[in-house]
């Protein structure tokens, strides 16, 4: 039995008392991919500051999740992509941060086009990495399993 605001209550109704909704924000992420290896930036701001993880940010109003993805790709690394294809949704709790909201992160894969990235705006660094390299690396949530999805487990087995 919890109690909330001086009542006691029972079961699941009780849940709904005590938790409050927390704001969700849709974010996006690109995965690109180069040879035998993908593209990654070092956060320079939270969440998941000094960490590596896909280009990608927050969707602006009136964009559409791929318009978004392409925007922080180009904002980002400096980069261009095509054929941007939605991979998986990955929900991220801002509380491990100590964030008052919550993201839902949609990650792209794209066609790599040429150019090599300069990191900008939210990104400490820009470059490629093979598995091998990320296996050291400090990741962000998902990161390293959709690399091994994109490359492929014969590269999966070479680390």
């Amino acid at each position: 039995m919890l109690s909330t605001a001086g009542r006691s209550t029972t079961g699941c109704e009780s849940i709904q008392h005590v938790m409050e909704p927390r704001k969700l924000i849709p974010a996006v992420s690109v995965a690109i991919v180069r040879g035998k290896t993908v593209l990654l930036v070092k956060r320079a701001r939270p969440p998941s500051q000094g960490l590596y993880a896909y280009p990608g940010g927050k969707v602006e109003p009136g964009e559409t999740l791929a318009q978004a993805a392409a925007r922080e790709l180009k904002e980002e690394t400096g980069l261009e992509a095509k054929d941007y294809r939605p991979l998986r949704d990955i929900h991220i709790d801002g509380r491990a941060e100590n964030h008052a909201v919550d993201y839902l992160l949609t990650v792209f894969g794209a066609a790599y086009v040429g150019g090599e990235p300069a990191a900008s705006d939210d990104a400490e660094t820009a470059a490629f990495y093979t598995l091998a390299e990320m296996a050291g690396m400090p990741l962000a949530g998902d990161v390293f399993e959709v690399a091994e999805e994109l490359l492929g487990p014969a590269q999966a087995a070479e680390r």
